[in-house]
């Protein structure tokens, strides 16, 4: 096993095996993974700041094996800043045992996650305060989740649907490919984080995913049966639950292709909805060439 120590913000990291491949169908290899993250770490690391990290690592590449992982490993250095959470993920205490997690706040330990093989960053809806107590969730979240044949054609129509409907109800949100097949709406909380807990924020998602269902029954379903949604976008409302986690925009995935969650415009999501082939999931190199001329499109 090759290693070498690297220096990054004054944190010595030993980095190894930079020439494994973790993607075979590209090519791409640990060592451009690592490059990745760092060279999007401006824009992303704002959105996993205060929020703990769920991890998806593939030690032997997208084609081996994976595992969630949620507590920090063992071998976790000690300036990599953790929280010790409920299980449940909720302030309410309820959970039987605690998780400690690791809070991804600078480059450091992102590259360390990267080095671990974590190509997916999952986080919560909810943030921990400088004490790693849990906080109401400042933000709520709908998966569009597309049923073959659907696909992101109709993921963006229900998107502008969603957008509506929550526009009803005071709310704006932003669109985010999901680095999979569908697209993501985030929505801030009025009061971030101090109004509705993680269970009101749930109710609220399942509310709007239930009505767009009522109302376009042939496009949109919000029950979670996989044999009723082929041809239909499952809105899926249950991540807003305190224990349940998102894809962080500008994670990659661990797909065939090293894609990324990318942010969107609404712009794009509308010219999406009129052409099928208007939209698409973007590789990491995409999404920097978009941050180099857009900067963070979730905070336009």
């Amino acid at each position: 096993m090759s290693e070498i120590q690297v220096d990054v913000e004054g944190r010595t990291l030993t980095i190894s095996n930079l020439d494994k491949v973790l993607y075979p169908r590209t090519g791409t290899t640990k060592g451009e993974v690592l490059n990745y993250y760092a060279q999007v770490s401006p824009v992303l690391l704002p959105h996993l700041k205060d929020r703990a990290v769920t991890r998806i690592r593939w030690p032997h590449g997208v084609e081996g094996a994976s595992f969630f992982e949620k507590n920090a490993p063992a071998g976790t250095p000690s300036w990599v800043r953790t929280a010790e959470v409920p299980s449940t993920g909720s302030r309410s205490g309820k959970g039987d045992t605690t998780l400690r997690f690791p809070i991804c706040d600078d480059l450091a330990t992102l590259t360390w996650l990267a080095n671990l093989a974590a190509l997916e960053l999952h986080v919560h809806q909810w943030t921990v305060d400088a004490d790693g107590t849990p906080r109401h969730p400042d933000r709520l979240v709908i998966d569009l989740d597309p049923g073959d044949p659907a696909g992101l054609h109709e993921c963006a129509q229900v998107a502008l649907l969603v957008r509506d409907a929550l526009a009803e109800r005071d709310l704006g949100c932003t669109p985010v490919t999901s680095g999979s097949k569908g697209l993501h709406l985030y929505a801030p909380m009025p009061g971030g984080g101090d109004s509705l807990d993680s269970d009101g924020t749930t109710a609220l998602a399942k509310e709007v995913a239930e009505a767009l269902q009522k109302e376009h029954p042939a496009l949109v379903t919000a029950t979670m049966t996989k044999a009723k949604r082929p041809g239909k976008v499952f809105l899926d409302w249950s991540q807003n639950s305190g224990s349940k986690t998102t894809v962080s925009p500008y994670s990659l995935r661990g797909r065939e292709r090293p894609t990324a969650a990318t942010p969107l415009t609404w712009d794009e999501v509308e010219a999406g909805a009129e052409d099928e082939l208007a939209l698409e999931q973007f590789s990491m190199d995409q999404v920097l060439e978009r941050v180099a001329e857009h900067g963070d499109l979730f905070e336009a």
